[in-house]
């Protein structure tokens, strides 16, 4: 595997395509999870950007690839935290989808899934910026508290605090036990 900061990288910028060509659906897919689709293209397309620019900043020592682009992909969500609230919030607001369908049992399902985003958008728009970022990162990117804490430049014990606190949160607030 290609590290970004190996001299042949800087030298040779198509060695960088690599890391792209590795990372960026997974990237995209974690943004498109906390944004919308179209904003998750723009963001992942800036992720690569950024990480193209500072591949030479690029310390192997500090953790892999993979935490290192998260953390670019999750500090651009920042940036767009409070749209990403009004979203969470807006969801919440949101009943059920229209009847537009005959199908009993569609309707049962649009119902549920209408309900259970609400709760859960809510539930996570309670949550601390750093709280949510965690939890998403944990649950969206798949990433192990070593990674996130890569990923946002803190302590491993400051993940777990985090993630112990919204738990709690999200326990309280959607009444069910959350892994």
């Amino acid at each position: 595997m290609i590290t970004v900061h190996d001299e042949t990288s800087i030298i040779d910028p198509e060695r960088f395509g690599a890391v792209f060509d590795d990372h960026y659906e997974e990237i995209r897919r974690y943004i498109g999870r906390r944004l919308d689709l179209d904003t998750a293209e723009d963001l992942a397309a800036d992720t690569f950007l950024i990480a193209f620019r500072r591949r030479a900043r690029f310390d192997s020592s500090r953790g892999g690839v993979r935490p290192w682009l998260y953390g670019i992909a999750t500090n651009l969500i920042g940036r767009h935290r409070r749209a990403e609230l009004r979203r969470y919030r807006a969801l919440a607001k949101i009943g059920p989808p229209p009847d537009g369908d005959d199908h009993d049992q569609r309707v049962v399902d649009r119902i549920v899934a209408g309900v259970t985003v609400g709760r859960l958008s809510g539930a996570l728009a309670r949550l601390s910026p750093g709280e949510r970022d965690v939890v998403l990162l944990i649950a969206y990117g798949g990433l192990g508290y070593e990674e996130v804490a890569q990923a946002l430049g803190v302590a491993n014990g400051t993940v777990a605090s985090r993630l112990s606190r919204a738990r709690t949160k999200l326990r309280d607030s959607l009444g069910v036990e959350v892994g």
